[in-house]
Order: C-alpha cells, then sequence, then structure tokens
C-alpha cells in the first residue's frame, strides 16, 4: 500500500487497516520463526505500511487537535 493510497483513506479505514496489517506482521514473524516463510522480505514491507499508516493517523489527529 503506497503512500497515496493511504492518504486518501479516512480514519476509520485506517484504523481496519492497521489491524489487518498489525495480523499479517504477527502472522509472518510466526511463520519465519517455524521456517515456513518463503519471501522474508514481505516482513519489512509489512513494518513499512504500517509506520505508513501511524503516521497518517499521527497527522489527522494533529489536525483535529489544532
Amino acid at each position: 500500500m503506497r503512500y497515496q493510497e493511504i492518504k486518501k483513506l479516512d480514519n476509520n479505514t485506517l484504523q481496519r487497516e492497521l489491524v489487518k496489517y498489525k495480523k499479517e506482521y504477527l502472522n509472518l514473524r510466526f511463520q519465519k520463526s517455524l521456517g515456513e516463510l518463503p519471501n522474508t522480505s514481505r516482513i519489512q514491507a509489512v513494518k513499512k505500511i504500517i509506520a505508513r499508516i501511524l503516521t497518517m493517523l499521527n497527522n489527522l489527529n494533529n489536525k483535529i487537535k489544532s
């Protein structure tokens, strides 16, 4: 998910996407520890997506407070 796509989403949708990607990240970590993960680069990609979503949520919350 690119930043432009995240930018178009509203607060509730961002919260749902954050939960979805956090679950995926947890599953990827378990797969890696069991040696079942064929594509380890997906972990880094999911972490970046989570960071992008959190950044956007913080920006939205700061705009609301101001």
